[in-house]
Formats: structure tokens, C-alpha cells, sequence
């Protein structure tokens, strides 16, 4: 599976009023995201930033990516290790900090995995598996501020 993969998205901006960006409260910050074949995401800035706080916005989708990135990259992990996982939900938050000069950054983001696996005798490979993930995970391995992990292993 080595190889370099492509993806493409198309953003749309819907957010003009009439008069375009003739002034920072003029327009609208809604966009629309969409993939080929996929169903469309309504976007926006964050609130704090004039955003619409009923859509999505880019430091949620960022968060989501890391949440479902690691996700998928543990599932895989407990598979190749014999961990049988019954349940899995993710409670991820992340920080930006602004810098004062209209920019700023996430410092950092936590995942933290509940997981619930089918036996006692699997619980410290499935810990273990959240290493495996991290290393495996796409999204985590291109951005630039830890991505730090507290999971919860349960037996059900």
C-alpha cells in the first residue's frame, strides 16, 4: 500500500450579501465543501471569527480528522494484535491559541478514546494499540503540535 494518494475538495464560498467583500461586516463566512459523489458540508468561519455557529468550521474539521484518523488507525491496530473492540467513542479537544496579529494556531489537541474490548485478557494490548495508532495515523503525523491521547479501556 505505499504510493502517493491525492484528494481533491472543492470549497465554494455562498456568503455574499450583494456587495461582496466591500467591508469585513459586509459578507457572509458560509462555504460549502464538496467531494465528488459525497454528500456536501455546509461551512463557516468559528463564531467568535463572524462564523455561523450552526455549520461546521475549519478548527472543527481539524479536530474531527485527528478523532477519526486515530480511530480508524487503532481499529486496525486491534485487528493485526487480536483485540476484539466492541465499542469506541471519542471525547477530542483541541486549543488555538491566537497570536495577536490575526493568526494563531492549534497548540494542541486530546483524544480520548473510550473503548470498550471483548475480554480481560485484551486490555493492555488494546492500550498498546493506541501507540501503534499514533504512529499510523496520517492526519496526526502532518500537523505541527502534539497530538496527545488519554483513552479509557473498559471490558464488556
Amino acid at each position: 500500500m505505499n504510493g502517493e494518494h491525492h484528494y481533491r475538495l472543492r470549497s465554494t464560498w455562498t456568503g455574499d450579501r450583494g456587495s461582496g467583500t466591500s467591508g469585513y461586516r459586509d459578507y457572509d463566512r458560509s462555504v460549502t465543501l464538496h467531494v465528488d459523489g459525497k454528500p456536501e458540508v455546509a461551512a463557516s468561519a468559528d463564531t467568535p471569527f463572524r462564523g455561523d455557529p450552526e455549520k461546521w468550521n475549519p478548527e472543527e474539521l481539524l479536530l474531527a480528522a485527528l478523532s477519526e484518523c486515530h480511530l480508524l488507525s487503532y481499529l486496525h491496530a486491534c485487528v493485526t494484535t487480536g483485540v476484539v473492540v466492541t465499542a469506541y467513542v471519542d471525547d477530542a479537544s483541541g486549543t488555538m491559541q491566537e497570536d495577536g496579529k490575526s493568526g494563531g494556531a492549534f497548540t494542541e489537541v486530546v483524544l480520548r478514546p473510550r473503548v470498550q474490548v471483548a475480554e480481560e485478557s485484551m486490555v493492555e494490548a488494546a492500550r498498546a494499540a493506541h501507540r501503534q495508532a499514533r504512529e499510523w495515523c496520517f492526519i496526526a503525523n502532518s500537523v505541527n503540535f502534539p497530538v496527545r491521547h488519554e483513552p479509557e479501556i473498559t471490558v464488556g
